[in-house]
């Protein structure tokens, strides 16, 4: 047992200064004032940092230089959860994008066996496809992008222990197909469509309760013809959005928000480039270049992103004018709810896993907080 102390600490429901967070094993026991802080309890000084809940990322596709299509081993997520810690966030969705069924089939069982002997750090499989808008596509290969097969949807859902999120494009699946998948406890996603707005919302109809990468690879909102996003601002979905300042511009972020409240949540959509030093790297069989911040193929088009969790809060807060305490409930507690883990994730409560964020004011990640073992970053 210890005690993290001298603090600012973000619950997710209120701030917190003169208090500390009593930890024991993976669990955090209290929250307690200083003053009524028992003397032989160890402590450690957090010096007048901030401390909010663990950083929840669902949709990673990499990171510190690797990619996880490609290279889908218990080490790659190895990588990216160490990578990850660095900028605060301690649980993940590693997105595996589009590929042939044997692929899927192999990153499902590494991912299990990661899972097993890993506890609240993976906590699920993000496919991104193959099930999705040739229109729409973005970096996915197109030789993958199919139709769904009853046989591969039926495995899918074998293995829903697994997949917490699989993004489709409803336009091109059926009811009966989204209805199977969220039976069985698949969060089903709509993403890289060019659906309609009839579309889309008897997608959401059909048990549709999220959406990928917000703007980008999906209908727009028209005048006439609202789209995919019009279908999402008014059915009260969640949606993920990248904050990197390249994929959406501040100003719809801000709009966003205010249409969404507490449906909008942070997602990096990170490539190998976060938290590496790298120029270039390949995003299944595309050579994407990395340069100012910025993730481009050989076409100009945006390659995924190299934004982290704590860039993406600083950025919020900086450019889009939300304050701290909300930001930060879109890197933990709106993106918990999302995948239905805050009953244990998302918010610092007694009861709850001790996964942390310590970071100081200019956002920079200090240490963390996994399943009750603190870390310096």
């Amino acid at each position: 047992m210890y005690a993290l102390t001298n603090c600012t600490i973000y619950t997710s429901q209120s701030i917190l200064n003169e208090h500390a967070i009593i930890i024991e094993n993976d669990l955090i026991k209290a929250i307690v004032h200083h003053d009524d802080l028992q003397k032989h309890i160890k402590c450690v000084d957090l010096q007048g940092a901030n401390i909010s809940a663990g950083f929840i990322d669902l949709q990673l596709n990499g990171c510190g230089g690797v990619m996880l299509n490609g290279a889908e081993t218990e080490q790659t997520l190895e990588i990216m959860q160490a990578t990850n810690l660095k900028s605060g966030t301690t649980s993940y969705l590693p997105t595996f994008i589009t590929d042939a069924d044997n692929g899927i089939k192999r990153m499902l069982n590494v991912t299990r066996d990661y899972m097993q002997k890993n506890k609240n750090q993976v906590l699920g499989l993000h496919l991104e496809g193959p099930y999705l808008s040739i229109e729409k596509k973005g970096i996915h290969r197109p030789k993958f992008i199919r139709k769904a097969d009853k046989e591969m949807i039926s495995h899918i859902c074998a293995n829903s222990d697994v997949v917490t999120i699989l993004t489709l494009a409803p336009e091109n699946n059926s009811k009966e197909t989204i209805q199977q998948l969220c039976q069985s406890d698949i969060i089903v996603a709509l993403g890289h469509t060019n659906a309609t707005y009839a579309q889309a919302k008897e997608g959401i109809e059909s048990g549709i309760s999220c959406a990928t990468h917000l703007f980008n690879a999906m209908s727009p909102f028209e005048g006439r013809a609202p789209g995919v996003i019009g279908a999402i601002y008014d059915n009260d979905i969640y949606a993920g959005i990248i904050v990197d300042g390249f994929h959406v511009s501040y100003e719809s972020i801000r709009i966003s928000k205010k249409m969404m409240g507490e449906k909008l949540y942070l997602v990096t959509d990170a490539t190998a480039a976060a938290g590496s030093n790298i120029d270039s790297f390949d995003f299944v069989g595309t050579t994407v270049d990395y340069k100012n911040g910025k993730c481009t193929g050989p076409d100009g088009s945006l390659g995924g992103s190299a934004v982290t969790m704590i860039e993406s809060i600083e950025q919020m807060v900086k450019f889009v004018g939300v304050d701290l305490y909300e930001a930060l409930r879109m890197a933990t507690l709106y993106p918990a709810k999302a995948i239905s883990v805050d009953h244990k994730l998302g918010s610092i409560e007694p009861g709850k896993i001790a996964n942390l964020s310590v970071f100081t004011n200019d956002y920079k990640v200090l240490a963390t907080v996994v399943n009750g073992s603190y870390k310096l970053s």
